[in-house]
């Protein structure tokens, strides 16, 4: 295990200029102060490198060769919704493992240099090779092929796979696994980060939310319609998200193309809010940009309602460029949608009104000093000089 890339130091000043570029709006301006947490979100997981391949009329035939009209390679797996956060504002921070090999130091280089993402809690492991995932859209759904082996996590960071003090954040996004504890979590709501949490399918069938022990220590749940539906018992997904107030405050379901519904028991408020029609290039990620603009409207301190008009928005442009963590809007694509839109003749007002909180945040200038990195469909050609 080495740690050649680490950077020393809690303050962000792993920032270069081209990210610096990118983040064209601070959307916590208003509310930084003196003493802050040094970083706004923190995450752990496993970074895959994503080879994606869209343009297929059907899906693979077995014993047959199919050809794709599009491909893109990109980092993924956590680094979906990392690339998401930064590419919104906010200071991110990064555990994660990466191979030694080309496929890791490209995504190290992708998401510390491009990105701004701060991997000083992050570890390169000698001798592991990097994650990867093949994932092949086809028919507005995506079929993915993955290998890979999980590094070992004492030597990287710790017996709980995390760092054993996970570094000071006003949030912190974690994938809960039935089943099992991740004692970060807790650790982290202690010290006063707010947890959001996404969960994956639950393979044993079980769907036991008393499995969902960290629930507990968190602010947001973001299951999707199925998901929240198997946990509750409910027949409609709308009071799927109801029954799981009982269990955590604030409760996002994504309904796929009927767009998304939340409910606050704090508040008393809920809000549903459509999808936005796109005509999708790759779905890989969607939902992570979706969660990554739930937790920046919320940190934002934003009503409901507009939380969850702008994580879908962001989710709908991610879809329209190839990969899950390179296909993640900043704010020229969202400034630059929503000057489209309200030039568009025939627009209703009231859907119009419903993106209205967006003409005070969207950058006036659209013209990018540094274009935001978008996947390739090869990492192997040579930097020119």
């Amino acid at each position: 295990m080495t740690a050649s890339h680490t950077i020393t130091g809690e303050e962000p000043e792993h920032l270069t200029q081209a990210a610096r570029c990118q983040a064209q709006v601070d959307p916590l301006a208003a509310l930084r102060r003196p003493g802050d947490p040094p970083w706004d979100v923190y995450l752990t997981g496993t970074v895959f490198l994503d080879i994606i391949f869209t343009g297929l009329d059907s899906a693979p035939v077995r014993g047959t060769e199919s050809w794709a009209r599009g491909m893109g390679s990109s980092p993924g797996g956590v680094a979906n919704m990392a690339t998401a956060l930064a590419r919104l504002g906010l200071k991110t921070s990064l555990a994660a493992a990466f191979g030694d090999d080309h496929y890791g130091e490209y995504c190290w280089d992708v998401l510390a240099q491009g990105e701004g993402i701060d991997l000083s809690a992050s570890r390169t492991v000698a001798g592991w090779h990097s994650p990867v995932t093949v994932s092949m859209a086809y028919e507005g759904e995506r079929t993915m092929v993955s290998h890979g082996h999980e590094p070992p996590p004492a030597a990287v960071f710790g017996a709980e796979g995390a760092p054993a003090h996970p570094p000071r954040a006003r949030a912190a996004v974690a994938s809960l696994t039935p089943g099992t504890r991740a004692p970060w979590i807790a650790e982290a709501a202690r010290e006063g980060t707010r947890i959001f949490a996404d969960v994956g399918w639950d393979d044993t069938g079980a769907w036991d939310l008393a499995g969902l022990a960290d629930l507990e220590h968190c602010e947001a749940f973001l299951p999707n319609a199925e998901e929240a539906k198997r946990y509750t018992g409910a027949d409609c997904p709308r009071a799927a998200a109801h029954a799981l107030t009982a269990q955590v405050p604030v409760v996002v379901v994504t309904l796929g193309p009927e767009g998304a519904y939340a409910v606050d028991r704090r508040t008393g408020e809920a809000a549903e809010v459509p999808a936005i029609a796109v005509e999708a290039l790759d779905p890989t990620g969607a939902g992570d940009v979706f969660v990554a603009g739930f937790v920046t409207g919320s940190l934002a301190g934003w009503p409901l309602a507009d939380r969850l008009a702008f994580a879908g928005l962001t989710a709908a442009l991610s879809v329209q460029e190839f990969g899950g963590s390179l296909s993640a809007p900043g704010w020229s694509e969202i400034g630059a949608w929503w000057r489209r839109v309200q030039a568009l003749p025939g627009q209703d007002p009231a859907a119009l009104q419903r993106y209205a909180f967006l003409e005070g945040l969207v950058p006036e200038e659209l013209d990018r000093v540094w274009p935001l990195r978008r996947a390739v469909p090869t990492i192997g050609f040579r930097r020119s000089t």
